[in-house]
């Protein structure tokens, strides 16, 4: 691919990173989110501009799960509906992974989370039953 793709920051990746904060105040490391920030705004976002298929194809992976094949197939309908060649990439930095959509022009950073917090909130409510 030639030039540069735009990366933009969504809502809830910024409610992510609230979390990570309160996550790492709560486990008594405040200060482990000043870097998290610096790696983002000075490594991530740059190298992500330039080589945007650097992630792995997220939902190239199984699912283990009912509930899992079910949401992926909600985020492969919502993907298809954006741009057909789109995709959900995951990045691995240090103790973090960040879940991306990568589009032609776009890069959306979707969602991050530490390693040891539980899952990924992508904004939605899990069903309740």
């Amino acid at each position: 691919m030639s030039g540069q793709v735009t990366v933009r920051i969504t809502r809830n990746f910024e409610r992510n990173l609230d979390d990570i904060e309160a996550f790492l105040t709560q486990a008594e490391a405040p200060e482990a989110f000043d870097p998290l920030l610096d790696k983002l705004s000075e490594c991530v976002i740059p190298m992500l501009e330039r080589h945007p298929d650097i992630g792995r194809d997220h939902l190239a992976r199984s699912a283990d799960s009912m509930e899992a094949q079910f949401k992926r197939e909600a985020v492969i309908e919502s993907l298809s509906t954006l741009d057909s060649a789109g995709s959900i990439r995951e990045y691995v930095l240090a103790h973090y992974l960040i879940l991306y959509a990568r589009l032609p022009e776009t890069v959306h950073l979707l969602a991050i989370r530490h390693h040891r917090q539980l899952a990924f909130d992508l904004g939605k409510p899990a069903p309740s039953y």
